[in-house]
């Protein structure tokens, strides 16, 4: 069985695509090596879930234009989260479909 890969695309540019999905609380997290070399540039920004942890966010950029903060990951979540080590999910204007 072949699975429907699942794409981030912004301004029409797909910017990630993998079939190998984790959904959390309604946003599909992509593996980190599955977006597109050069989209992600990494912020200042942070916050704090209490049962995931700790998020770092990127900036992303596409043909030319960036959205600040559009992308986040937990590096390092709690072990409630585990399935989220080393992947992205997108908001912000990024299209996942």
């Amino acid at each position: 069985m072949t699975s429907a890969k699942t794409t981030a695309t912004w301004n029409g540019t797909v910017i990630a695509e993998s079939d190998d999905i984790v959904t959390v609380e309604g946003n599909a997290y992509f593996p980190l090596d599955s977006v597109a070399p050069g989209v992600l540039e990494p912020t200042d920004t942070t916050s704090h879930c209490p049962w995931k942890g700790d998020a770092s966010y990127f900036s992303v950029v596409a043909d030319g234009q960036t959205i600040t903060d559009a992308a986040w990951t937990y590096r390092q979540p709690k072990e409630a989260a585990a399935e989220i080590r080393d992947r992205v999910a997108f908001w912000k204007g990024v299209v996942v479909s």
